[in-house]
């Protein structure tokens, strides 16, 4: 587990602030299709400090590298001073990244039969929650990972030009009702977290009326057989808010 200690960990942040107006320096700092991984040890220890539903992950720089740090809350939304955190550097990815969503959908089979018990009528539907194709998880989070892979410089670049980075996230809260009691989805299904994939996307907010970046917590499970073999990997999906703008939802 990788550890900073609290005065690295600040000194990394205000090195991201320092590095928020100028482009050239984000344009080195941040190829749009690296991600940062969280093991499994990092996130048990997030679950044993937390005291709250969501944590803060702070970006920094650190070594000329950008990195995401984890930082536990407790119930009042204030960051729990431990001595150190944990953190990830922001790194290409080592191999292709497969995520699985399983949709259940219900098939509706209607059969008529006249009053001379004669087959009228015999058809199947499709039953969805909502009208149309639902849209899953996974479609989302790809659609935001593309998006920010293609367009993330773009986004840099005009809050650099017009903004002087003043709006550009400093940090990120992550409602983590997937990643913080993974344990009660464990104890039923025999699901086991392995690591988290944390890729930034860009999504447009009705509420701000403009394209905001967001960073996507992607969990993997192990699905274990009785025997302790993999049978099934899946994925879990926890959106986080940026901050600016949205710095006091917790």
């Amino acid at each position: 587990m990788n550890i900073l200690n609290r005065e690295e960990c600040e000194a990394a942040m205000a090195e991201w602030s320092n590095c928020c107006s100028n482009y050239e320096l984000i344009k080195g700092l941040i190829p749009t299709n690296y991600v940062f991984n969280f093991d499994s040890s990092e996130i048990a220890w997030m679950k044993g400090e937390s005291g709250n539903s969501q944590f803060c992950t702070g970006i920094g720089v650190y070594q000329g590298a950008l990195i995401a740090i984890l930082y536990p809350m407790d119930a009042d939304g204030q960051k729990i001073i431990t001595a150190g955190y944990p953190y990830s550097i922001l790194q290409e990815l080592q191999q292709d990244l497969t995520l699985k969503e399983i949709a259940v959908y219900t098939i509706v089979k209607n059969a008529v039969l006249s009053k001379d018990l004669e087959r009228v009528d015999d058809t199947s539907d499709m039953s969805f929650p909502v009208s149309g194709k639902p849209v899953l998880a996974q479609d989302r989070a790809v659609a935001a990972i593309e998006l920010w892979r293609n367009e993330g410089m773009m986004w840099f670049y005009r809050e650099c030009t017009e903004f002087g980075g003043d709006r550009i996230f400093r940090r990120f809260y992550v409602p983590a009702q997937d990643i913080l009691h993974s344990e009660i989805k464990e104890e039923v299904s025999k699901e086991a977290l392995t690591h988290i994939i944390c890729s930034f996307g860009l999504k447009y907010s009705d509420i701000y009326g403009r394209v905001l970046p967001t960073l996507i917590f992607i969990s993997f499970y192990e699905n274990l057989e009785d025997n302790g073999s993999v049978k099934t990997i899946s994925n879990t999906y926890d959106w986080s808010q940026a901050c600016p703008p949205s710095c006091g939802i917790i």
